[in-house]
């Protein structure tokens, strides 16, 4: 497996494979993640301009997981980690982090974080195993705070949400 920068024409491709892997959400009695529709092309596009899109791919150059992040509170972010169903749980996501954790550390980042379910396994507990620890809610920056209530308005908190944090020092 190899990773890379996105192109500009597999933008829709990587609104599939969110909706792919969005579907199990479906199977856990959150069929409202499920059918949460994907970033639109344009906003995916503004990612891929800032260089902020990652793509795994297959033996073919197709993307099969992408990683999209953006920086917040002077940390990398990460808004979003999707890896189709067909080639889940091979370590394609943590790939993905590991490999932006690398870039942001020879940039002297400090830490990576993000937001996810708290109770969803492939969610919470597996950052965990990446790496991540929970942040506590005076350790958010202005920025994740405003990430939050974002979440919040969206209707995100239905379930239990959590800030996490993976110290890159």
């Amino acid at each position: 497996m190899r990773t890379r920068l996105v192109e500009e024409d597999e933008l829709e491709l990587l609104r599939d494979i969110e909706r792919a892997a969005g579907a199990c959400f479906r199977e856990i009695g959150m069929p409202e993640v499920a059918d949460d529709e994907p970033l639109p092309v344009a906003v995916l596009a503004e990612y891929r301009r800032d260089g902020r899109i990652r793509v795994a791919v297959d033996g073919t150059d197709r993307p099969i997981a992408y990683l999209v992040s953006a920086e917040v509170d002077g940390n990398v972010h990460i808004e979003q980690v999707s890896v189709h169903p067909g080639h889940a749980r091979r370590g394609i996501g943590r790939r993905l982090l590991d490999e932006e954790a690398d870039r942001a550390v020879t940039h002297g980042v400090p830490a990576m974080t993000l937001t996810t379910f708290a109770e969803v396994p492939w969610n919470a507990p597996y950052y965990a195993r990446c790496g991540f620890r929970v942040l506590a809610e005076p350790e958010w920056g202005p920025g994740l705070r405003a990430i939050r209530a974002l979440e919040e308005a969206h209707g995100l908190d239905r379930w239990p949400r959590l800030c996490m944090s993976r110290d890159l020092r």
